[in-house]
Order: structure tokens, then sequence, then C-alpha cells
């Protein structure tokens, strides 16, 4: 289990809902925070609350999706040290819009790159230096989609099974090296991108909430957290039946395709 007293924990995609809930929760642990986010204004928000808890923050304003920026950035945090714990947690959300005529190319080209390209650059990067140390855990935020693509946002579900499979790969490499990988796959939580993503959102989840049950079974290193229950069960199905009846069941709630 980590103590988060005198740790380091690195989030990307802080000024998100779950990002600025892990941060929270992990300031008030004690930790010192490393936060990356795209808006300015919220990271510094963000950072100054976190510092009320007495605790050290250091925030990074960059666009992961810049390949040179973030190798840089990346490169600079390894030559300090290297973080105790990785939330790999900045994502974008699109889906095929209101009146279902498709998902832009070139936005899904742009959610490919950070949701996908970044996120395992990034993990690949601190897996690499931790298995080195001897020591460390990294997160991969995914999602419930990841089980079985769903009509309205194809793109991101494909971009979340790959995060999934990405991290279940990375966790059996370092296997015995000291190092963890815990794979998230959060249902429906309050954020502008859960409020802006078409269909019905059964089982929502405040952020705070969220980020207490992830935190929790981080603590232990669970290979998988998943939730909520039974919308996690249900979503795990969607993967096991024949998929013609995944797409009818999906029809029936309300998901479109």
């Amino acid at each position: 289990m980590l103590n988060t007293q005198s740790q380091t924990v690195l989030i990307t995609g802080a000024t998100g809902a779950i990002g600025s809930a892990l941060a929270r929760h992990y300031a008030a642990a004690g930790a010192k925070l490393i936060l990356q986010g795209r808006r300015q204004d919220q990271l510094d928000a963000l950072a100054t609350e976190c510092r009320e808890s007495g605790v050290q923050v250091e925030t990074a304003m960059l666009d992961l999706t810049d390949r040179g920026e973030l190798a840089v950035w990346i490169d600079s945090l390894l030559e300090q040290s290297v973080p105790d714990l990785v939330f790999a947690n900045a994502g974008m959300n699109i889906d095929t819009g209101p009146d279902g005529s498709g998902e832009s190319w070139q936005a899904t080209e742009q959610l490919l790159e950070l949701n996908v390209r970044a996120t395992c650059y990034l993990a690949h990067r601190m897996a690499m230096a931790m298995r080195r140390k001897g020591r460390g855990q990294l997160v991969l935020i995914s999602s419930l989609a990841a089980w079985f693509g769903l009509p309205v946002i194809p793109a991101y579900s494909a971009s979340k099974a790959a995060v999934k499979a990405y991290g279940e790969g990375l966790r059996g490499w370092l296997h015995g090296s000291g190092v963890s990988v815990t794979v998230v796959m959060p249902g429906y939580v309050r954020s502008a991108m859960c409020d802006a993503m078409p269909g019905p959102k059964p089982f929502l989840w405040q952020p705070d909430r969220a980020a207490q049950h992830i935190a929790a079974r981080v603590a232990k290193r669970r290979a998988r957290v998943s939730f909520p229950f039974p919308l996690n069960w249900g979503c795990w199905w969607l993967a096991v039946l024949p998929a013609g009846l995944s797409h009818r069941v999906l029809r029936l709630l309300g998901y479109g395709g």
C-alpha cells in the first residue's frame, strides 16, 4: 500500500472532474502533487486549493497532444525524480452528433492522439523509469465503454479499449518488478464531458465519490477498478454476449446503432 505522506503523485488531466477530485484527495492525504492541465486558470485555482492542505504542488500547463512538448516535459520530470504514483487520466470525448451524422475524422484523430498515443507514451516512459527504480504505481483511466463499442461514441470506446489492453499488458510485463499497474474503468461520473455525451446516464456518480473509490483500490494495488455496480456488470455482459444481441440491447436502452 502506498504511504501517501512524502510521496509524489502525478495526475494528468487534473483540471477535469475526476482529476481534480483525485488531486484534492491526495492533497488531504499529504502527498506532493504534480498536476497537468490545459486550462491555466483552473490549474492555478486547483493548485491553490491543494496547497491549503499544506502540501507542495507543481503545475504543468501543456497540451499532451504536442508530442515534442510532452517528451520534453517527461524528460524534465524524470531528471528530477520518478513519481511514486502516476494517474494517466487526461482524455477527451466526441460523439456521432445529435442527428447521428457521425464523428469528424479530424476530431477522431485528435481524440486518438490524446486518449491513446499520449496516454501510452506517458505510461511507457514512467513504467521504464519505475522498473529501473524497482517500485512505483501506474494508474490508467479507461472506461466501461472499453467493454463494447457504443454506437454514439465509437472513437472514444475504441480509445478506452486500447488503454485497457495496454494497461493490462503492462501489468503482466511488470509483474515481480515492484511496479504495479491498475486499470480504472469508470461509468458515468458528473462532468462537462459526461453531460455532453448523448444517451442515458444511469448510476451517475459525483467526482469526489469516484476519486475516493479509485484511491482506496489503488492503495490495494488492484489490477482493475470498475464501477458502479450493476452498470459495470451489465457492460461486461455486452462483451460476453453475441455482438448482434448486444447491439439489440443497446438499441433498447436508447444508445442507438
